[in-house]
Parts: structure tokens; C-alpha cells; sequence
């Protein structure tokens, strides 16, 4: 492929901005049919500077993660059920670490609902949708807080967390390998996660099917150390194996009134 045409550059730009890009809005932002935009998206992926996803297409996965805003909304739909079925899973009276994400964010705001629950988190932003709940109690970790996205991470919420013995952690991961291994992009935020998974009673790992596609460079550990996962699609076969050897239980979550409205 040569040089781009105007078209795929808008496209590109697109892509950089949010991460992803659709078929249906492309074709109704350039008023061309999908089919042409389709030729695009194949084009660009062709030469690597995009990845083909079903209903669009992404920018490659790779060490540079994307920015948040772009990242909450990937799979914006599938994390908003995700998070409705984690926090089913979560009864009241429990204690729970919640961690760095834009899914686990998802589960966060389902939990408003919960009663007599504690919330240990390093999120600022999980603090922020809980701390008006009146029946939930928050606690939020010390360190140092990551522009980006907000999350606390460093020594300081190592040592925070491992305080702390409670019934589940809901934890996110930017990637999951075929051979079931969780990865992430910043070492100082995968620290904490896995002092997280070790005071957890039970953990549930949160993740759209996108990140079944996705890879990160620094790894967190192994689906066989959590005890649930959950997920909007059904995972590939690899994953699904994995999980039935280590007695890993998935949940698909059902698409919610309003993503079901938008399907």
C-alpha cells in the first residue's frame, strides 16, 4: 500500500484519538457505504497500522497503552454488563479491593447498590463513584497517583495493600495471552495487583473479550490464580481449557438494558 488517501488518514487520526474505530460510524461520518469502509479498515491493517476487530478495527497492541478516556470507551457496552454481573457475584456484608481499570470502574458503580460493604481501593476514581453510597465504606490506598488514569500505585500501596485480608478482589488486565497469562503495562501497578491477589479470599478478573487480543509487556500473573472470570463473549478455546483445568469459573455476562437497546 502506498500513501494513504485522505479518507484512511482521517481514519488513522480517528483511531489515535479513541483507540478504535467502528465500521457503521465511519461509514455514516464519510457518508460512504460500510463495504468501503471495510476496504479501508483492510488496507490499514494490511500494512500494520491498525488491528481488524469484528465491527472495526484497533490500533496495534503493543507496550504503549491507550489513553484512558479512549480506553473507557473500547467495548463500552460489554464492560457496563461486565460490571453488572461481577458485582451480582459479590453479596453485602463483604469486603472487596477493587482495582486500577476502566472495567473494574464498571463493577464500582454496580456496587452502589450493595449494602454494609467495605471498599479498599487505589482508584480515585472508584473512591469517587462509591463515596456518596451511604451503606458503603471506602478506604483508599496512599501513594503515588498516576496522572493518566488516577490509579495509586508505588511501595507505599504495596504495603497498603497487604493489611488487608478481604472476601474478593475485582481486578482488570490489559492482556491475556493464549497460555492464560495476565499482563499489564506499567510494573509499578502489576506490584500491586498481585499483593491484591494474595489477600483476596477469592478473586474475580474482569475483562472484555478485547483483551483475549491484546498483549502487554509486563506480566501479573496466571487465570489459574484467580477464582472467576468474567467476560462478555465467550473466551477462545485455549482460555476456556485453561479455565476448566484450574477450576476457574467464567461468567458471561448478559448485555444490559441499554447496551441490549443499542445491539
Amino acid at each position: 500500500m502506498g500513501q494513504l488517501n485522505p479518507r484512511q488518514s482521517e481514519i488513522m487520526a480517528l483511531a489515535r484519538q479513541h483507540g478504535r474505530v467502528e465500521v457503521e460510524g465511519l461509514a455514516g461520518l464519510f457518508q460512504v457505504t460500510p463495504q468501503t469502509i471495510r476496504k479501508d479498515l483492510n488496507e490499514l491493517c494490511d500494512t500494520g497500522l491498525l488491528e481488524r476487530q469484528h465491527g472495526g478495527a484497533n490500533l496495534p497492541s503493543g507496550v504503549v497503552n491507550f489513553a484512558y478516556e479512549a480506553r473507557r470507551q473500547q467495548a463500552a457496552d460489554g464492560k457496563r454488563s461486565i460490571g453488572e454481573a461481577a458485582a451480582a457475584l459479590i453479596p453485602d456484608e463483604a469486603s472487596i479491593i477493587v482495582t486500577i481499570g476502566t472495567t473494574t470502574e464498571q463493577v464500582a458503580l454496580a456496587l452502589r447498590r450493595h449494602r454494609g460493604i467495605l471498599v479498599v481501593t487505589n482508584n480515585i476514581n472508584v473512591a469517587n463513584i462509591l463515596r456518596a453510597a451511604p451503606e458503603i465504606e471506602v478506604v483508599i490506598a496512599g501513594g503515588v497517583v498516576r496522572h493518566a488514569d488516577g490509579g495509586v500505585v508505588g511501595e507505599a500501596a504495596v504495603d497498603f495493600m497487604r493489611q488487608f485480608r478481604v472476601d474478593y478482589a475485582v481486578i482488570g488486565a490489559s492482556g491475556i495471552d493464549p497460555d492464560g497469562t495476565l499482563l499489564d503495562y506499567d510494573f509499578r501497578e502489576v506490584k500491586v495487583a498481585q499483593a491484591i491477589i494474595e489477600t483476596a479470599r477469592k478473586t474475580i478478573l474482569v475483562a472484555d473479550h478485547m483483551k483475549f487480543s491484546r498483549t502487554a509487556p509486563v506480566r501479573i500473573g496466571h487465570l489459574s490464580q484467580i477464582d472467576m472470570l468474567v467476560t462478555d463473549l465467550s473466551p477462545p478455546d485455549p482460555i476456556v481449557a485453561i479455565c476448566a483445568a484450574a477450576a476457574v469459573k467464567i461468567e458471561i455476562a448478559a448485555p444490559t438494558p441499554i447496551a441490549s437497546a443499542l445491539l
